[in-house]
């Protein structure tokens, strides 16, 4: 089926101005025609704050309970005792000043999620141009910079995501895939949810959160009753 049928299908389907309780938004995400490759399911939170204003960013990284159904390439930049405890935590790739000239002198990191410790980050700022653009560089608001190495290894292979909002203050990420359990994909919208309510900044006035919005990599977005989300918190 051509995408753009497709999408004309799903459309049909939705009513554009109705906030959909969150498993009925999915059951609708899983209704549209099959594509030849397991979507992501996406979630676009619009805050109510001011992404002109520094204080009141919002950016940290939710752990979801089902996952994302990705494996995740996790580096950490670890040294001595630590280095082990991200190493047993299953870290891919583990090392300190070795890895931090190995990147200087490759320009390049495969990874999905970099943590460091705070030792470690003393020495890492000159990685900040190679790092920071590809938004690997760690950072302690999103758990990525913390004694507990290990901890956040473990984390991170779980299924961490991070989040940040963009310029016009919304946040978008992947909270699984489309072949997930519908509860499970709840769940994870849900957590997800939670810990933004937690990273809501102090200056913020009004309304936090406007609207939500779910969509898979190939369908349109459909607006979530957010009431539908909080209450399995």
């Amino acid at each position: 089926m051509a995408l753009s049928k497709r999408i004309k299908t799903i459309k049909e389907k939705i009513d554009v101005i109705k906030d959909y309780d969150i498993e009925e938004a999915i059951e609708l995400l899983k209704s549209a025609p099959k594509v030849k490759f397991n979507e992501s399911v996406d979630l676009s939170v619009n805050l109510g704050i001011d992404a002109t204003k520094s204080d009141q960013g919002v950016r940290g990284s939710s752990t979801l309970p089902h996952g994302i159904g990705k494996n995740m390439n996790v580096v950490a930049f670890a040294d001595g005792e630590d280095e082990k405890a991200a190493k047993d935590a299953g870290a891919d790739t583990v090392g300190f000043e070795d890895l931090i000239e190995q990147v200087k002198k490759d320009k390049d990191l495969v990874a999905d999620i970099v943590v460091a410790t705070p030792d470690c980050m003393k020495k890492m700022g000159q990685l900040g141009r190679i790092l920071g653009p590809k938004n690997l560089m760690p950072n302690p608001k999103e758990g990525t910079v913390t004694k507990n190495i290990g901890e956040a290894v473990s984390k991170a292979k779980k299924g961490q995501i991070r989040y940040k909002n963009d310029k016009a203050g919304i946040v978008h990420t992947i909270v699984g895939k489309l072949d997930f359990d519908t509860k499970k994909l709840a769940d994870n919208v849900a957590s997800l949810i939670s810990d933004l309510n937690k990273s809501k900044p102090a200056s913020a006035k009004g309304k936090y959160m406007k609207n939500i919005t779910i969509s898979s990599t190939m369908g349109p977005g459909i607006r979530v009753d957010l009431s539908s989300v909080e209450k399995r918190s």
